[in-house]
């Protein structure tokens, strides 16, 4: 009898502890396996100007409006071990910045002030995955990566320039980019939103053929940078 009642109060004493369903559990073992991707961006651009031009005429920098695009495309990804991961996802960006010129005396109509650049990227990334241990059914994860952009909207090899309301920068660019995301596993696929930031490393200007266009002389350099935010479905 004092044996029954010592195990019943021992039993008592560990409620009981419902076991976690573990979802995909074989799915990170696999070499190699594919995906797509959704997401949406917004790209500002960063300029470099001539001898301080705006600050001794005391103007402002030239401003970006930054307007939100759209991203879709593929993922295949190379295990290499249980933290570490090989990833290429080409896709497609579509982006739509809009400058904001000072008010110089160079313009002679209030609309010269502004240049619309539409962007239509084929975006070529390479990244390392550096994965945490996963809990359950999450996981968090660091990107470190490189890419190749090549503009379809440049207007690189256009005769017509800013003189015509044509912006021109170049059609090929290189990144490097930064991303932190976070991977939960579903029932049947695993879903991961991450947010990613690129950084171009070239000069993307393409100088007017006036060499004292007022668009484009006081610039030295002008590096697209973005913000991209991607939901994966792996």
């Amino acid at each position: 009898m004092l044996v029954i009642i010592f195990t019943h109060l021992s039993i008592a004493q560990y409620p009981e502890v419902k076991e976690k369903i573990i979802n995909l559990p074989n799915f990170d073992n696999k070499v190699l396996h594919y995906g797509y991707f959704l997401g949406t961006n917004q790209y500002d651009f960063k300029f470099e100007y001539i001898n301080t031009y705006y600050e001794e005429l005391m103007y402002n920098d030239i401003s970006v409006n930054q307007k939100n695009g759209f991203n879709v495309g593929l993922i295949g990804d190379l295990r290499i071990n249980n933290f570490l991961n090989l990833r290429f996802e080409p896709g497609l960006y579509y982006n739509q910045r809009e400058l904001v010129y000072p008010e110089y005396f160079d313009f002679t109509r209030e609309s010269d002030r502004f240049r619309e650049i539409k962007s239509t990227y084929i975006h070529l990334p390479f990244y390392l995955k550096i994965n945490a241990k996963r809990i359950n059914n999450f996981r968090p994860f660091l990107l470190l990566g490189a890419s190749t952009d090549f503009n379809l909207s440049s207007n690189e090899n256009s005769s017509d320039d800013n003189a015509s309301n044509v912006f021109r920068t170049t059609t090929k660019s290189f990144n490097y980019e930064l991303g932190l995301g976070f991977e939960f596993y579903l029932y049947y696929f695993k879903f991961s939103p991450s947010l990613r930031g690129i950084f171009s490393l070239q000069n993307e200007l393409i100088q007017d053929t006036n060499e004292e266009s007022p668009w484009t002389k006081n610039i030295i350099n002008m590096f697209s940078r973005g913000i991209s935010l991607i939901i994966t479905f792996e």
